[in-house]
């Protein structure tokens, strides 16, 4: 089965870790940024009303991670 991506493609992780310069770093950055403000936003809209368990499940996901780096 093939990997799918979740919030970042491959090369957006490549090149979020600076391995293809900083004018490509920042290229990526704004993508990401764009998705996180626009669709992200109303990915979880659209789970609070028709999946809240799913959300649930995403909220523990980010939360967590964000909790180790604490």
């Amino acid at each position: 089965m093939a990997k799918t991506r979740a919030l970042l493609t491959e090369t957006e992780r490549e090149q979020i870790a600076g391995e293809h310069g900083d004018s490509r770093k920042y290229q990526a950055t704004s993508r990401v940024r764009g998705r996180i403000q626009e669709e992200l936003e109303s990915d979880v809209e659209v789970l609070k009303e028709h999946h809240p368990e799913l959300l649930e499940e995403l909220r523990e996901v980010v939360c967590e991670e964000s909790d180790e780096r604490d």
